[in-house]
């Protein structure tokens, strides 16, 4: 591995330009991405010159740093990999790498029971669990939760950048409901996971409503030049969850106190794994219990409810026990229906 950390910056940057097969890279592109890249990260102005990129590609094709990336010249002109699914990302880590890794989770793993780095635990598990499948060329012993089937995965990467370099995109994106794609520029502000499904947070514009787009409906996405990114001096993605369950939120709405019925059977489950932080126990019988959950009414709260079936009962509000009760009912006609007929509420 490089030890030089511009280096390895401008690696990662070819490597990203070359792995974006819609455009094609000559020479020039590649010194231009490569400079904005260590003045993003580094600060760095005075550019990078020719003979760097040509030595850096050299080192890339070759053994040295044990790349042999197969980059070739189309049309004597452009850059590109001859394997479209090849990235420098996904080489097998040799002995000196492992032994880097290990001693990084080593010194991680000295930090998971501070309160103030909870958030690494997660990280620090999956990292230790990979060195270790690697090392001993074995199963991993951890079977964290993935969809490796999931589209838009591959957007996160450049999604992420353009929050970390603030600037703007421009995407085509098709919802569910929608007959056919829009192209716009949007502003990311943060990016979202839920139940193994990502979202990017952010504006259309100026005065306009904050959007959560999910990154399976995303088409053509690239990073814009050209545009003005607006920043996010609003709010911080802990407040503007903080009253809802999933990534529905309603701006305007305020939280209720949704009181509901939870059975002997499933209350295990509810107070081990709360459906959100607000949940407080209110009541107890010999049935089950009652709890309280401060949220807005949102999809994944309605969601959440129907999966416990018949062993949770909304007690309110109104509107709420209504809907379920709806759907419910009409759940039931559908496995009661004798021609096979299948109605949605």
């Amino acid at each position: 591995m490089p030890a030089n950390k511009n280096a390895l910056i401008r690696y990662k940057t070819i490597d990203a330009c070359l792995r974006n097969r819609r455009r094609k890279w000559t020479l020039e592109n590649l010194i231009d991405a490569v400079s904005d890249a260590l003045y993003d990260y580094e600060g760095i102005d005075k550019g990078i010159s020719r003979r760097s990129v040509q030595s850096d590609i050299q080192l890339m094709r070759s053994d040295k740093l044990g790349y042999n990336a197969p980059i070739i010249v189309v049309s004597k002109k452009y850059y590109t990999y001859e394997d479209a699914t090849y990235s420098i990302t996904n080489i097998p880590l040799n002995e000196q790498d492992l032994g880097r890794m290990n001693e990084a989770v080593e010194v991680l793993k000295q930090f998971k029971g501070f309160s103030h780095f909870s958030s690494l635990n997660e990280v620090v598990q999956k990292l230790e669990d990979h060195v270790y499948a690697a090392a001993h060329h074995s199963p991993s012993v951890i079977d964290f939760e993935k969809n490796d089937r999931l589209k838009g995965l591959e957007h996160l990467e450049m999604l992420y950048q353009s929050i970390i370099q603030q600037k703007a995109v421009l995407m085509t994106y098709q919802s569910f409901k929608a007959r056919e794609e829009a192209s716009f520029v949007f502003h990311v502000w943060w990016l979202k996971e839920y139940k193994n499904r990502w979202f990017a947070v952010g504006v259309k514009g100026e005065g306009l409503q904050i959007l959560t787009l999910a990154l399976d409906r995303i088409g053509q996405l690239e990073i814009v030049d050209n545009t003005s990114y607006i920043e996010n001096d609003e709010i911080t993605p802990s407040e503007y969850y903080r009253d809802v369950i999933g990534v529905t939120v309603g701006r305007s709405l305020r939280p209720n106190n949704v009181k509901v019925f939870v059975s002997n059977e499933h209350a295990p489950y509810i107070m081990t794994k709360p459906m959100h932080h607000s949940q407080e126990v209110i009541e107890r019988s010999g049935d089950g219990i009652i709890i309280n959950l401060k949220v807005q009414v949102n999809f994944e709260l309605e969601r959440e409810i129907l999966g416990y079936a018949e062993g949770m009962r909304v007690l309110s509000p109104e509107m709420l026990r209504k809907r379920i009760y709806k759907k419910l009912k009409q759940g039931a006609y559908n496995y009661n229906s004798e021609n096979g007929d299948f109605q949605t509420p």
